[in-house]
């Protein structure tokens, strides 16, 4: 675990995390339950949430459910704010990804993505709105560089990070006056995630990838997860309606290795 915060940072805070029980899910709702928050995990997998829930510990919850099914995400949200008692922090992670062209692309895909990335982040939210306007809260979902890079085989993706990125400057303008921020995470390559493995382009030398970041090699979960604590603390106690991009610099190059793919 990164060393840049003070240990208990969000001590009697409780956060929902959805896709939590993989990848940058995971390692977010680990690192919050590591600086003090109860922790309640989302996902369509029970395994692999028990699995983040058993790292964390008491500390945990678990709430089997997809974001894409409003009246189970609420039902979900509730039992999360009857657990722990309250709801402060929501970090919007699930998502879903493939790469394909758009003239091979068939609408149900398209639709599929959209409906997982952006609709489940509306619907997270929108459930979740009741309980962060009691006290007050933070809302952070996870982009992507796709949203503002134009991008050979991920029009679906593109199109639904964009529309998360403008939603989340919408929900930060209308939710200020509750006292609700609202932000996002943008973040480039990371190695160890399901989407590095689905997406970095099949027979490319990993190495020669990494050589394509500005910065020289791809990041990690934990800086992912250093920025959400940084906008759910109350050292981000200023900062709503924004997009961290966290990429090393690879969005400065454009679309990069996705044009080797189209021949």
């Amino acid at each position: 675990m990164s060393s840049v915060f003070v240990s208990g940072l969000l001590a009697g805070k409780v956060a929902f995390v959805t896709g939590g029980g993989s990848g940058i899910g995971a390692g977010i709702a680990m690192r919050l339950a590591a600086q003090g928050a109860r922790v309640g995990l989302l996902g369509r997998k029970r395994d692999k949430l028990d699995r983040t829930a058993a790292a964390i510990g008491d500390a945990a919850s678990v709430h089997a459910a997809d974001v894409r099914d409003y009246e189970a995400v609420s039902a979900a949200i509730e039992a999360c704010a009857a657990a722990h008692g309250r709801l402060d922090i929501v970090v919007n992670s699930a998502a879903g990804n493939f790469l394909a062209p758009a003239a091979a692309l068939s609408a149900n895909g398209f639709r599929s993505v959209i409906d997982i990335d952006l609709c489940g982040t509306f619907n997270v939210s929108r459930a979740a709105f009741a309980h962060l306007s009691k006290q007050g809260g933070s809302i952070v979902s996870i982009t992507a560089t796709q949203a503002h890079v134009a991008t050979p085989l991920q029009c679906h993706a593109g199109a639904a990070k964009a529309g998360i990125e403008k939603l989340t400057r919408d929900l930060a303008l209308e939710w200020s006056r509750f006292g609700i921020r609202v932000n996002a995470v943008a973040p480039g390559p990371i190695e160890g995630t399901e989407g590095m493995a689905r997406l970095a382009p099949p027979g490319a030398s990993e190495e020669a990838l990494r050589r394509r970041v500005p910065l020289g090699r791809w990041g990690t979960i934990d800086e992912i997860c250093d920025a959400v604590v940084f906008l759910v603390s109350p050292s981000g106690a200023f900062i709503t309606g924004s997009t961290l991009l966290i990429d090393g610099g690879t969005s400065l190059l454009g679309p990069g290795p996705f044009l080797d793919l189209l021949g």
